[in-house]
């Protein structure tokens, strides 16, 4: 995923000034007052932050952070978490996420289905939600009770 990275742009007296690309560019003068260059900042970071998506981080220790929170999680479900914040908002397979959970054996269904409950039950305190698409996979993404927060 690109990351949306804010600009301000800084113009000599005669220069310009261009057509902003995105919300995230904009523009002053050099020699502007520090705290109209201050204002342009703040609103570059807020609507920064109203557009970048936020998407967890598994390390190699197994711990997840998310909206500024972090959970440990046991080996299996730390490996079933890492498949599922990589396609973090999409669908991951059950067999994909049976061979990310368990690499080197088979394991049957219930198997997953027991280790998927645990999974959710320990992210929901970092505002993340595994939901199930049926005769597909799981999806990782923000709970409901975040996204209604922004």
């Amino acid at each position: 995923m690109a990351r949306a990275i804010p600009r301000l742009l800084l113009l000599d007296g005669g220069t310009e000034p261009p057509a902003p690309a995105d919300c995230l560019e904009d523009w002053a003068r050099v020699g502007a007052a520090d705290n109209d260059v201050r204002l342009r900042i703040v609103g570059l970071e807020v609507r920064a932050s109203m557009h970048v998506q936020r998407v967890p981080d598994i390390d190699g220790d197994g711990v997840l952070r998310f909206n500024g929170q972090w959970v440990s999680l046991p080996p299996v479900e730390a490996r079933l978490a890492r498949s599922l914040v990589e396609r973090f908002g999409t669908v991951v397979s059950r067999d994909a996420l049976s061979r990310a959970g368990w690499p080197s054996s088979d394991t049957g269904r219930n198997a997953l289905d027991v280790h998927i409950l645990r999974l959710r039950r320990r992210i929901d305190p970092v505002s993340l939600a595994i939901r199930t698409v049926r005769s597909r996979g799981y999806l990782l993404e923000q709970s409901e009770a975040l996204r209604k927060a922004n």
